[in-house]
């Protein structure tokens, strides 16, 4: 079972969840549940981070009914107070249909412990989410963690921020297939791991500096062996092969047929 309560993260108290409340409430949509995801779910983010916005919403009945493909995803980039903010919200007939394809994502966003909207929702959808996290989403993580060491191959020099990215992925992969708990807070996942070079890391991306000893060779072998242990712990989960998609299915229902309701 997994426990939001696991997900301390360092960096919350920096932003007003209250203000973000209020913004995302000015949104075009009718929104279902907003969360921040990014840097500061992953406990390294800056004073200017970009705040990472993400969420499900809910198009109006007539659209999903008409002969028209609706425009499933918003998806628009803003300053708030000083902030770039980058929101994507999914309609939550194409938001559900994600989350049972092993995505990564997406599980992160529901189980983020920073909250903007939608607690109720979300109190909802979470027990459902649970039973969708499978061993396969292994791919997820292997294939970001592909992604992000070509990124570390290609820059000159490399940044810690890039790095650090490299380590979430791995370590809170590594962490799913062993509990079955989403945890995406790299304080947290490196003390349980015994990362303790992590924190120096951590204070070279947050103050733009490389840390003293930064060694890129180094820190790929280290990343490679935990490439390493996310396969073995893959080999060895526990997790089921395929989620539950039943729950899902009358979730969905349940939200369209609301929508019907409220249109009479």
């Amino acid at each position: 079972m997994t426990n939001e309560k696991d997900n301390s993260v360092a960096d919350a108290t920096k932003l007003n969840l209250a203000d973000w409340n209020q913004w995302a409430a000015g949104l075009d949509v009718d929104s279902l549940f907003v969360t921040i995801s990014g840097a500061h779910i992953y406990g390294f983010a800056s004073r200017d981070s970009d705040v990472d916005l993400r969420g499900a919403h809910r198009l109006p009945l007539e659209s999903i009914l008409g002969l028209s493909a609706p425009k499933e995803t918003v998806d628009f980039s803003a300053l708030h107070k000083g902030l770039e903010v980058d929101l994507v919200s999914h309609d939550v007939g194409k938001y559900l249909g994600l989350l049972v394809k092993n995505n990564g994502y997406i599980l992160e966003q529901v189980f983020s412990p920073l909250v903007v909207s939608g607690h109720e929702f979300l109190d909802e959808l979470r027990p459902i989410a649970r039973n969708c996290i499978t061993k396969n989403h292994f791919y997820h993580y292997r294939g970001f963690f592909a992604t992000q060491k070509k990124l570390i191959g290609k820059q000159e020099p490399v940044t810690a921020k890039a790095v650090l990215y490299a380590y979430r992925v791995l370590c809170t992969g590594i962490h799913l297939m062993r509990t079955g708990k989403v945890v995406t807070d790299l304080n947290q996942l490196a003390g349980n791991m015994g990362l303790s070079f992590i924190e120096e890391l951590i204070a070279a991306k947050v103050t733009e500096k490389v840390a003293f000893g930064f060694d890129v060779k180094e820190h790929l072998s280290r990343l490679d062996g935990l490439e390493k242990e996310l396969e073995s712990a893959f080999e060895a989960s526990s997790l089921p092969d395929r989620p539950d998609r039943g729950p899902v299915n009358d979730l969905l229902i349940r939200v369209r047929l609301a929508d019907a309701e409220s249109a009479k």
